[in-house]
């Protein structure tokens, strides 16, 4: 291979392949499977490589809990750059142990230090 740049984006990827953790409630998924969210990583993200980890904030829930979601990209189809023409498409992966929804409000969630 010649002197090849990772940093450097070759190819507009055709699609990518996104997963989230299975214990993402379905609210989350709802938030991030919506052609919103897709556009909003279309926008927000230049390349996108395979093991590549983003914290994403996907909104504030009716109880006003917010959720950040560990996407992880899993594979890329065609190049490594993210154009306007890219898509991305969703799988599952294990839990994680996030904690959304409800709880994050309650005396039962999570606790704050």
């Amino acid at each position: 291979m010649a002197n090849e740049s990772r940093s450097e984006p070759r190819e507009e990827a055709t699609r990518v392949i996104v997963s989230y953790p299975e214990d993402l409630s379905k609210w989350g998924r709802f938030q991030v499977e919506k052609p919103s969210f897709r556009a909003f990583l279309r926008k927000t993200r230049d390349t996108a490589r395979a093991g590549d980890t983003w914290e994403e904030f996907v909104g504030v829930g009716c109880c006003g809990s917010t959720l950040d979601v560990p996407l992880r990209v899993e594979r890329t189809d065609g190049g490594d750059r993210i154009g306007e023409d890219t898509e991305f498409e969703y799988e599952v992966r294990e839990a994680c142990g996030i904690e959304g929804s409800w709880r994050v409000q309650s005396k039962e969630g999570p606790s704050r230090a």
